[in-house]
């Protein structure tokens, strides 16, 4: 059954909308109906430029017919296989066309259905892999402020986001978080990676002298925070909580559903920045967004550990109904085809300079009081109005959509990230809107 183009407010009060104020959006709802290339389009027939991939996801583009008849030929061919104790060819295919993009001695894919469980799965992991050790008192974890990591428990522990936080109770026990590394009054406008802060690494050695690195498990950061806005990690950050980790036996896990699959310019950001994590988790250009699916990748120390036991004993017990679902695997296969033959993974590299250009043309416009980008991520950060947080940002979104662009919004930051196909006109369109409406901005 075709889905109507215009829906009454009725019609919507079924669907329980996510990160969504329901009753603002129903009573003047915006809507998508369709989607091909760099575009989106409404039920009444008006052209979006897509500047941030869907959500971070789409970065082949919209629309892809290789995927949609991959996806259509694997549900004629089987539509479901079940993952415990049984396998399909495209399960292991696509594990080993994911590992060709890693690290070599990354070789060990676990796939799950979303970021959120990639990170819960990787938490998982990561104290089982101690205890198989024989150190289980390793149980803390180690986030950042103002880090996200999806929605599930150990998600919400370990990531930093106050409002995902604050509504559900004590979450995961053992957990410590380090600062973020935003800071305005040094690094305001910066192009590309900042220059100042590597040294707030060095907080995690305060926190390995609180607890004792026999009691941490892991430490889990994004090598670029996205969804809370952009944040670009300063020269040797990474490297220093990569050599505090090493020496004190914790892992480090880079949560890279955003950063991994081209958005830097690189495959993954561990090899934009050239440290290496013990295990990546991602989701989102796994597939494209066709069909939801995560994946953990783990280094081979971490999965021989778990080898050593008997050869008929499961090793983690650990799952989901839809690991490796068939038709998931289809697309992603699909989708990896597309970035080998069409060089995406490091198209950014192209358009990086070009796309900063843009972002920074915004310098000066009214309420602006941050730019910065990386690869093909770029964000706008606003001067809150007085009293209400997040409503600059919020009248900029609107008022980009209404003039034909797809913008998204974490609180009064303005973040970009658009499809890797993007060319130099769509990024001359994505900050002509977005500067005249920054202009009409009150």
């Amino acid at each position: 059954m075709t889905a109507p183009a215009a829906l009454n407010r009725d019609e919507m009060e079924a669907f329980w909308m996510p990160f969504t104020a329901n009753r603002q959006f129903k009573a003047n709802p915006r809507l998508l109906a369709k989607a091909e290339g760099m575009h989106y389009w409404t039920p009444d027939g008006r052209q979006i430029l897509d500047a941030v991939a869907g959500l971070w996801c789409v970065n082949a583009g919209h629309g892809r017919r290789e995927i949609s008849e991959a996806v259509s030929k694997q549900i004629a061919t089987m539509e479901y296989a079940p993952p415990f104790q049984m396998g399909h060819p495209t399960a292991f295919q696509l594990a080993n066309d994911v590992a060709g993009w890693l690290p070599k001695d990354m070789g060990h894919v676990f796939f799950t259905n979303s970021g959120s469980e990639s990170v819960d799965t990787a938490l998982k992991i990561a104290l089982a892999y101690h205890r198989a050790r024989g150190e289980a008192s390793r149980t803390r974890f180690i986030g950042r402020e103002r880090g996200y990591h999806g929605v599930g428990f150990g998600g919400i522990s370990v990531g930093g986001m106050v409002n995902n936080r604050k509504w559900f109770g004590s979450m995961l026990p053992g957990v410590d978080h380090l600062p973020h590394t935003h800071d305005l009054a040094k690094n305001a406008y910066t192009r590309g990676v900042p220059e100042h802060g590597a040294s707030l690494a060095d907080e995690l050695e305060r926190i390995v002298s609180l607890h004792d690195a026999s009691n941490i498990a892991a430490v889990i950061v994004e090598p670029v925070a996205g969804s809370t806005g952009v944040l670009i990690p300063p020269k040797g950050y990474l490297e220093r909580l990569r050599s505090i980790c090493t020496r004190h036996g914790i892992l480090l896990i880079f949560d890279e559903v955003i950063t991994g699959f081209g958005r830097l310019g690189s495959p993954f950001g561990t090899s934009f920045f050239g440290v290496q994590p013990d295990m990546i988790t991602m989701a989102k250009g796994l597939t494209n967004g066709a069909v939801p699916m995560g994946a953990v990748a783990a280094s081979d120390q971490i999965y021989d550990a778990f080898m050593q036991g008997p050869e008929g004993a499961i090793e983690l017990f650990h799952g989901y109904t839809y690991s490796a679902h068939p038709v998931a695997c289809a697309a992603g296969i699909a989708t990896q085809e597309i970035y080998r033959r069409e060089g995406l993974l490091t198209r950014a590299n192209d358009m990086a300079g070009y796309w900063a250009d843009g972002v920074h043309s915004l310098k000066g416009l009214p309420h602006v009081i941050d730019l910065r980008n990386l690869g093909l991520i770029g964000a706008v950060e606003l001067d809150p109005l007085p009293g209400k947080p997040g409503l600059r940002g919020y009248n900029a979104f609107v008022r980009a959509f209404e003039q034909g662009l797809l913008l998204r919004v974490t609180g009064d930051i303005i973040a970009m990230s658009p499809p890797l196909i993007i060319e130099k006109q769509h990024i001359d369109q994505v900050f002509g809107i977005l500067g005249a409406v920054l202009k009409e901005l009150g």
